[in-house]
């Protein structure tokens, strides 16, 4: 029995008087032992609303929107409304670096059956794409019909990572088929030649993009493009201007500036965190390939690279012909080719992104073209944009890519005359 309760047997005791006294003395222990009197509580409280007021006045804002166009903004506003809405991170993790790691480990991961395809190149070589037919869908019964969206991974992503996943679980509530661009050796397919890709070159793509069209020309046809996927769009947008079978398209943390995002990534936080990791994974992915590539490269010296820079130089600038480093990382910056694209592009980018830094993102540029919009907000990371409490199921970022197919998909119309 407690110490500082009456020593008489408790079936004695009246019911009401133990359950009084025990309360009298738990609540005395609480407030003089475990708070102090109630100060370690005032503390707690204190804390928690200087928390709050910290999060609500400089973490949770509405993203910026950066476009010239007035009739895209107001289109925007009125068929995308999540654009300017305000961003709550997950008041928990919302810097930057730790939304980038922690994303892939707490979104969920929809279950999504594909339909694969290798179609060939003109070079002897093949590309893997992942088909989600929604051949269920509701809305758009006619296959000839049906909306499609062509997804653009990463860097070293293909149509497993959890963000693609979440892109068709989206697109399939919409009733829209969705086919994912895996990029050369990425998704377990051979290679037949010695040649990956890269963000520069647009020759895959633009195949890819052709095929799509040509087995569904009646279908209204978008793209969305994340990270290095994002890049390789618009680098493709700023080639063909209007001639694309494109209707418009929407890119998520892409790198506008890569010689910035080499240097960011190259921060020895940053290099920790990131850039190493990035590079065994860029040289995983060829691995496997060493045969074939072999006949080309110095693929011992390919694989001492500790540095993306450095696989870059090594592997990635020689296999598509540049004279220099510099010279294929010009090339592959979007930021230089921003004024050409000729049709209407949603870019959501966090300023926050290390891959991506917010002083690198074109906003002047961007509004020299009436074709783009930008939407920054001041956290959400690299494809992080968490949300909520338990941000497992949707994210920011899930959502902007909803809201905009739909509007691009039902209502495009109205901005195409622009």
């Amino acid at each position: 029995p407690c110490p500082a309760l009456p020593c008489r047997p408790a079936c004695a005791m009246d019911w009401q008087v133990l359950t009084r006294e025990l309360s009298l003395y738990l609540e005395s222990q609480v407030r003089v032992g475990l708070f102090g009197s109630g100060v370690g509580l005032s503390l707690m409280l204190g804390f928690g609303v200087a928390y709050a007021c910290y999060y609500l006045s400089s973490i949770a804002k509405k993203p910026r929107l950066v476009a010239s166009n007035d009739r895209f903004c107001r289109f925007l506003e009125e068929h995308c409304p999540v654009v300017t809405e305000t961003y709550y991170p997950t008041i928990w993790c919302w810097e930057g670096r730790v939304q980038t790691l922690l994303r892939p480990f707490i979104t969920s991961r929809p279950q999504v059956q594909y339909r694969n395809e290798l179609i060939k190149t003109a070079d002897g070589g093949q590309i893997s794409l992942d088909w989600f037919d929604n051949n269920d869908s509701l809305y758009y019964p006619d296959a000839s019909t049906r909306p499609t969206v062509l997804l653009l991974p990463g860097l070293t992503g293909t149509s497993k990572e959890s963000y693609i996943l979440h892109m068709i679980h989206q697109s399939e509530t919409l009733g829209y088929r969705c086919v994912v661009f895996n990029n050369r050796g990425i998704a377990g397919e051979e290679l037949l030649t010695p040649r990956t890709y890269c963000a520069a070159n647009t020759e895959d793509l633009e195949t890819v993009i052709h095929h799509v069209h040509s087995l569904h020309p009646s279908a209204p046809f978008m793209a969305a493009g994340v990270s290095m996927g994002g890049m390789l769009l618009l680098n493709y947008l700023g080639k063909t201007g209007r001639d694309t079978p494109l209707m418009a398209a929407a890119i998520f943390s892409a790198g506008w500036n890569v010689f910035e995002s080499v240097e960011s990534l190259e921060k020895p936080l940053n290099w920790l965190l990131f850039n190493y990791y990035l590079t065994t994974c860029l040289q995983s992915s060829i691995s496997r390939h060493r045969q074939m590539l072999e006949k080309l490269f110095d693929m011992d010296l390919v694989m001492k690279a500790r540095t993306v820079r450095e696989f870059d130089k090594q592997f990635t600038s020689v296999m598509f012909g540049y004279r220099t480093i510099e010279d294929y990382y010009e090339d592959a910056s979007p930021c230089r080719k921003l004024k050409s694209v000729g049709i209407p592009v949603l870019c959501l980018n966090s300023v926050d992104d290390v891959f991506s830094p917010g002083h690198a993102i074109p906003v002047e540029t961007a509004k020299q073209n009436a074709n783009v919009a930008l939407v920054l907000t001041s956290c959400g990371g690299h494809i992080g944009f968490l949300e909520g409490i338990w941000p497992r199921k949707c994210t920011y970022m899930d959502r902007v890519f909803k809201q905009f197919v739909q509007a691009m998909f039902e209502h495009g119309n109205k901005i195409f005359s622009m």
